[in-house]
């Protein structure tokens, strides 16, 4: 299976898409329904499997390892990782990649997908639900995920990504009814979707900047905590490598110990890791304010 199967082309630059828009809706009433089927069992389960889809897979798999290679692991692992991630319902490796890569690329200049340059809302969700921010054609997928277009499995999970999801909620149905697949489902994907959202959106937007990057990224301890230590993403911008993005020891870091844990049972190498200097140490961390001004020229925005 090769990047050709995915059948991608262009996608148009506005529009709605429907298929995405609808089930995020399905899944956000479904989210508000568990509300009313509470019991203690479906609540643990979702929690547990907010941390397999958020942590292991989106922060750990996802955005640790696949876009940025910041660690090595053995196929294996890596392949399990990947579908913990495809049951946080963010889509297939390779279009996650794609857009997360563009996004360093570009960040908060013409060309990010989900800068609040662009608008609050938009960083937030709108880019999900309009155009083609998430529907790169083969052409673009070949140009910035190369390494994972000649893996045929993440081919194969990028195509198929919604199976898992779906096995899953039909083992739940099973298991513990509707009140399990509401909690253990809908719930826990709502909030794992905002958690990564808020990323993309509140860390461009509120927090503090420990590095003077080129971008309007922030560290957020709140972001960090629902996001298993991705809010750090002042630290991540300037260091993107890094697998370990909270840099102090109060900065928590859930993935960062997730991963240190992988590489402790021989799971994971060559981990790379960012240590301050004993200057940036004792730099204070400043609260800045990001104004959030209109779109701007590339140009304009490089030599601001």
């Amino acid at each position: 299976m090769t990047l050709s199967d995915l059948g991608k082309e262009s996608a148009h630059d506005s529009g709605i898409n429907w298929v995405t828009a609808i089930f995020m809706l399905l899944f956000h009433v479904g989210a508000v329904a568990a509300l009313f089927f509470f019991s203690w069992e479906p609540f643990l389960l979702a929690i547990f499997l907010y941390w397999v889809g958020g942590s292991l897979g989106i922060g750990i798999g996802y955005h640790r390892l696949l876009t940025h290679r910041g660690y090595k692991t053995p196929k294996w692992v890596e392949y399990f990782l990947t579908t913990c991630a495809v049951l946080a319902l963010e889509g297939g490796p390779i279009f996650w990649v794609a857009t997360h890569r563009i996004h360093h690329q570009y960040s908060d200049k013409e060309g990010d997908p989900h800068s609040p340059r662009d608008g609050k809302w938009w960083a937030h969700v709108g880019w999900i639900l309009v155009g083609k921010s998430m529907h790169h054609d083969t052409k673009t997928l070949s140009r910035y995920v190369p390494d994972l277009a000649k893996d045929k499995f993440h081919v194969w999970i990028t195509k198929y990504h919604y199976v898992p999801m779906i096995v899953l909620g039909l083992a739940l149905l099973a298991i513990g009814g509707i009140p399990y697949l509401l909690w253990g489902v809908c719930f826990r994907t709502v909030l794992g979707l905002h958690a990564t959202w808020l990323v993309n959106s509140a860390t461009h937007i509120w927090g503090s900047r420990r590095f003077q990057t080129r971008d309007d990224s922030t560290n957020s301890w709140w972001v960090a905590l629902f996001s298993f230590g991705e809010g750090w993403h002042n630290n991540h911008h300037a260091h993107p490598v890094s697998s370990r993005h909270g840099l102090t020891w109060y900065e928590i870091d859930l993935n960062w110990y997730g991963i240190w844990l992988l590489s402790k049972l021989g799971l994971a190498r060559d981990v790379y890791r960012y240590k301050l200097s004993s200057r940036e140490q004792s730099n204070k961390i400043a609260a800045v304010p990001i104004q959030i001004v209109a779109r701007e020229s590339e140009s304009e925005l490089i030599s601001a």
